[in-house]
């Protein structure tokens, strides 16, 4: 055990590698110039020139990429092009809004996806599992986007329950939370719904019940736990989907988060603030996998990492 954690410990600094390769080739794809971006339209030839040098886009692409590699490795991500702050100040300033929007939509995720999951299981064939099967069906196909105006337009225009932008209130997250869970609830509730009827199939199962344990009892102590293994990769997945899925969100609701402060340094041509960003997701979504490989032995003991 003790192996297999140091292993994929050490495995996250190629991954990380090879994502800031990616990042740094996407970046230089780009098309236009970023210095005569930041410079703006007025600036002269000098200007432009003298921008570059700041930037070091003067330099060889190498050379640039190693210079970025070695400030990563120092934990150093440079200074904003736009707000001339350190990288880090303004990740940490939107590390909040993202986190409490991430958290708040998983939280709806694992507890309508998981509740729905088993009702649709347990009660097969029956209204519920078709209700159940057409709601899913229409979260995992509605677009962030079109269904965050729709809330929008419904709760805070038609009926002013709840505001429609801002953060810093439960309130103000209401709306972006079920917005960005809502593709998630709907994948848990599939994934969780086809693992626990494949387990309740299973001959230990029906052990039980001849045993005479109530149903209840068979379901939570022998059936659920299972059949949530599968159910554990796809909310590790789901991390990543919502770390994606918030730039989408915050720009539609104008929360000042991390992936507004993506949209916005992608606009503006502030290199080294995108590049800080998206190294920050690829780290969460890494440590979450290593994370949810070690949470398997919790649900089943007979797994076991060589």
């Amino acid at each position: 055990m003790t192996r297999y954690i140091v292993a994929r410990v050490l495995w996250l600094g190629p991954v990380l590698l090879g994502v800031s390769l990616l990042v740094f080739g996407i970046m230089k794809l780009m098309p236009g110039d970023v210095a005569r971006a930041l410079v703006g339209t007025d600036g002269t030839a000098e200007d432009v020139a003298a921008m570059r040098q700041t930037l070091g886009l003067d330099q060889p692409v190498y050379v640039q990429y190693g210079r970025f590699l070695g400030r990563l490795v120092r934990l150093d991500l440079g200074n904003s092009a736009v707000t001339k702050r350190p990288v880090t100040t303004e990740i940490a300033s939107r590390i909040r809004p993202t986190a409490d929007l991430a958290g708040a939509a998983l939280a709806i995720a694992l507890v309508l996806g998981l509740l729905s999951g088993v009702v649709s299981a347990t009660l097969q064939y029956t209204v519920w599992d078709s209700l159940a099967t057409l709601v899913s069906l229409v979260g995992i196909s509605m677009p962030i986007f079109w269904l965050g105006l729709m809330l929008m337009l419904l709760f805070s225009v038609r009926l002013g329950w709840l505001p429609s932008t801002g953060a810093g209130t439960p309130a103000q997250l209401v709306l972006p939370a079920l917005t960005l869970g809502s593709a998630s609830t709907a994948i848990i509730a599939r994934q969780t719904r086809s693992s626990l009827l494949e387990v309740l199939r299973q001959d230990y199962v029906r052990t039980a019940r001849a045993k005479g344990l109530r149903g209840r009892a068979v379901l939570l102590r022998h059936a659920l736990p299972n059949a949530l293994i599968p159910t554990v990769t796809v909310v590790g997945l789901q991390v990543g989907y919502l770390l994606g899925g918030s730039v989408l969100t915050e720009t539609v609701f104008a929360r000042p988060g991390l992936g507004r402060l993506l949209v916005d340094s992608i606009e503006s041509r502030d290199i080294a603030v995108v590049q800080g960003t998206i190294m920050l997701f690829a780290a969460i979504f890494v440590v979450i996998n290593l994370l949810v490989d070690l949470l398997y032995l919790r649900l089943d003991p007979r797994i076991r990492y060589d």
